[in-house]
Parts: structure tokens; sequence; C-alpha cells
């Protein structure tokens, strides 16, 4: 998923300019940078331990969807006014609120004493990290000079690239070693003494700061966004289970009417006050409405796609959550990989081509992985998949990089920081909406009582019946990706540290898509 550090949607105080002599900066730098870690971890460490919890719980089916879809619904809702609150009432303050109640919810997941409990903890989890996570940047902007912030960002993505590949295998060794008897609850525990000595040291080492002109806050937006989610994933998360009652179908139905009274009330808003929660005067841009297209497509394509993933390895093939971890290695390195090349040589030169060229690989490598799961059933090994995983892998690191900056490429530089707020936002909704779907792409096809023998079969099937489904969206992002600029946008001259922003927000989106894997 995107990297949840968002570019700053203001400019930092200007009063805030710290001299190079001042060590404590470099201190805020590593405790800010630690939370943002954390934030990924979890968000990666998670969908590996699924089947544990499960099997420990006793959770249902939609529980599990819950416990994934849950946290990215409440993150993608709280994201924008995150930034905000940390804007209008300082982003120090905001981020020790955010870290406090991170690690509060952290302790309440590793202690959860039944799946409603777990998942409504994972919600307050995804709400606290809303208020946390954007005021990264924001702190790294305020803090440093201008001449120091291009060697910060590098570093800043370097550790976002870490969480990437740190987290799953954490997850696998946390989950497999099963410490004190306690199964998969550390991966939860494990956030405590980190948020505890972040909060400690953050109040001591990093320097308050607000926006000087800081946009208000639409708490009503908020709640017509979240509303209008819960009306669409609710019944989808639990019509299989209810049978689809009329009232799912009807809820499904006033989530559209529901979504048409926020784009009134928001163009309302923008008209009084000029700070609604969703700049629409930004979808006329046809590259940007284009991009937030294939941003919410491609995320539930991989909500779909990574959670299936899991059940499938674990439940269906009966594999260890260690050997499901490491399976998704190649993936991983073949995402770095290609990230870095498309970014630095192949956009420069082709442009859109390559993102188009990623979406049409990701389709032979679920295509190529579809084939071998049925030829090989279950006794299908870890390095037979590491082929089809490693053509998605490049598919993947060719659209993943460069496409927050051409989603941004045409947006006038006023409203850079509104519109990386909504693609971030616009990312977490579609995968949590990928999560809701799997009850019906994937579930669907499974039947209520199944023997143990068949549960394999059924899985295999069912994971296989989910690919088509991603493939089938990945060849609708390749059309819509016709409307994005055929050529990367020239970099204007003073723009270094937005351009430079934005690498680290692309930087992140790898790390977090990667995370998903697992």
């Amino acid at each position: 998923m995107t990297s949840s550090a968002s570019v700053p949607s203001t400019a930092a105080d200007p009063t805030v300019s710290p001299g190079p002599s001042d060590r404590r900066r470099w201190f805020a730098l590593a405790i800010v940078m630690t939370a943002a870690f954390m934030d990924l971890v979890d968000v990666t460490i998670v969908n590996i331990a699924i089947p544990s919890i499960q099997r420990d719980t006793g959770a249902s089916f939609s529980s599990i969807q819950w416990i994934t879809a849950g946290y990215a619904l409440a993150f993608a809702a709280g994201l924008i006014t995150g930034g905000r609150l940390g804007d209008i009432y300082g982003r120090k303050r905001l981020f020790l609120i955010g870290i406090g109640g991170f690690t509060l919810a952290s302790a309440l997941c590793g202690f959860a004493a039944n799946p409603e409990m777990l998942v409504a903890s994972r919600i307050l989890q995804g709400g606290t990290a809303a208020l946390m996570v954007p005021q990264v940047l924001s702190i790294v902007h305020a803090t440093f000079p201008a001449h120091e912030r291009g060697k910060v960002f590098g570093l800043f993505g370097a550790i976002v690239g870490l969480g990437a590949v740190s987290g799953p295998l954490l997850g696998a060794l946390l989950t497999e070693w099963n410490l004190a008897g306690l199964e998969w609850r550390p991966i939860f525990l494990i956030n405590l003494p980190v948020g505890i000595a972040g909060l400690v040291l953050g109040r001591k080492f990093i320097t308050e700061s607000k926006a000087p002109k800081a946009l208000r806050l639409d708490l009503i937006g908020v709640a017509l966004v979240t509303l209008g989610l819960l009306m669409l994933l609710y019944p989808l998360t639990r019509g299989r289970e209810l049978g689809w009652p009329v009232w799912g179908y009807l809820s499904m139905i006033g989530s559209v009417l529901v979504f048409a009274a926020l784009v009134l009330f928001e163009r309302e808003k923008a008209r009084k006050d000029g700070s609604p929660l969703v700049e629409l005067s930004l979808f006329r841009v046809k590259s940007f409405a284009a991009g937030i297209a294939v941003q919410l497509t491609f995320g539930i394509g991989l909500g779909i796609f990574f959670l299936v993933w899991t059940l499938y390895m674990q439940i269906g093939l009966g594999w260890s959550a260690l050997r499901a971890g490491t399976t998704g290695i190649p993936f991983s390195i073949a995402v770095s990989f290609a990230a870095g090349i498309s970014v630095q040589k192949l956009v420069p030169r082709f442009g859109r081509k390559v993102l188009q060229a990623g979406a049409l690989l990701m389709v032979a490598g679920l295509l190529l992985y579809i084939w071998e799961s049925d030829r090989y059933g279950m006794s299908i090994t870890s390095w037979q998949m590491a082929l089809p995983l490693v053509v998605m892998g490049l598919g993947m690191g060719l659209i993943v990089a460069p496409l927050t900056d051409a989603v941004l490429s045409e947006v006038p530089k006023e409203h850079s920081g509104s519109a990386s707020g909504l693609i971030n936002t616009v990312q977490q909704m579609g995968n949590a909406l990928g999560l809701g779907l799997v009850s019906v792409v994937f579930f669907g096809s499974i039947s209520d009582r199944l023997a143990p023998q068949a549960v394999g079969p059924a899985f295999a099937e069912a994971f296989q019946h989910s690919l088509w489904w991603v493939a089938g969206v990945l060849a609708l992002i390749f059309l819509v990706m016709f409307a994005l600029p055929a050529r990367p946008r020239q970099h204007v001259e003073g723009g270094e540290d937005e351009d430079v922003q934005d690498t680290v927000t692309a930087a992140g989106e790898v790390a977090k898509e990667t995370a998903l894997t697992h």
C-alpha cells in the first residue's frame, strides 16, 4: 500500500529552522522513522498470521476479512483529517497522540479475548495510525533545512524498504516460535516497547510545528466517506454467511446515494471555506482522475490477491507460516528491482508504456500461476511458484514506483499536497474494498461444508477462480492507463524538494504494496 507518510499538505512553518549544529533533530528523525517503520511492519506482519488467528480464536472468515479490512478502512477514512489536525494543533502533539493510541491499540489486539475484540482493536489501530503517520514527513520537513532534506528523504525511503522485507519474515518467525504459548499475539505485542520508547523520547526531542495557514477540518466529509464505505463493505463481507439478505443489497445501493451526497457536500464546502476533505476540482485534470481510478482498482486487485494467496498456501496447501513467508521473497526482490529501474531508466525514456507493460506482466504472471496451480495441484512447491511470482513482481514494480508521479504530473503545485493525500486515501479504500470482495470471489466458490480431505482442493480451485478476477481488474487498469500522460512531467526549477518528497511517497508505495504479499 502507499506509503501513508504522504507529502505534507502545507508548507512547513518557516519559523522552525534549526541550524546544522542542532543534534536534537537527528534524534527526532530516528523517532518518527521508527514510528513509520512500526506502522509498515504492522501492515506486513498480520496477513501471514491470519490462519493462526483463525485456529486460535475460532474467527469466521468474515471476521478474518475485517481484521485486515477494518485497519485499512479506518486508516483511509482518517488519513487526510489526521494531517490537517497536525497542521492546526501541532504535528508533535498529534504524533504523540497517534503513537500512544497505536501502542494501546496494539496491546488490545495482542490481548484480544475473541474475534470481535480483535476486529475492534484493529479498527482503533488504523484510526490512530491515521493520526500518527501523516505527521512523519511533515515533522521532517519542519525540522530539517532544505539543503539536508534530500539526504533525509533518501534515508526514509531506505527505512521503508527495510520494513517491507523484514515485516513478513518477522511475522512468520514470531508465529512459528509460539513464544510463551502466545501463538500469533506477539505480532502485536512487539509494538509495545517500541511505541512506549517513541512516546517518551518524542516528548523530549521532537520540536513542535504548525502550518501557518492550515485548512479547516471536514468532519462531515469524513463521516460520509466512512458511512458509505461501511454500507458497501459490511454486506459484502457478511452477505455470504447470512444468505445474502435483502437489507444487504439495499445497503449497497444506499452507499451510492451516500457518496452522491458526499460530492454535493464537498462542492458546497469548497465554495464556502475552501477546505473540503476532497478537492473535487482535481478531477477536472484528466490524468489525475485516471490515476485515481488506477489506484482504486489496483488496490482492489491487490487486496483480493494477497489475502487469498495466504489462505491458499496456509489453509489450502497446509504450509507453515514460515514457508509461506519465505515463498514470497522472490516476489519482493522482483518488485524492488523493477521499481528501481522503472523510475531511473525506463519511465524517462518510454513514459506511460512502462506502467502498461507492468499491468500486462502482472496479467501474464497471474495466468502462469493459474496454470501451475491447476497442473501441480496439492503437490505444488515453493520453487515452482517462484516464476509466476517473479513475473508478477516485475510487473508490479513497473507500476507502483512511477504511478504517483504520473498521477500528480498535471496537478497544479498548490494542490499537490491535497492530491497526494487523496492518492494514499483512495489506495487504502481500494484495498479495503478488495478485502471485502474476497467473500464473493474466493469464499463464494467454496462449499459451506467440506470434508477435511476436500479442503485443500476446494481452496486451490477458489484461488484459481480469484486470480481470474484479479487478471480482469488488471486488464481494466491497462485500458485506463491510456488516460495518463504519455511522458513524465518536466520538473520546474526550484521544485526539487517537492520532487524528492514525491519520490519518497513512491518508495513507500512500493514498500507497502510489497508488504501486502504476506
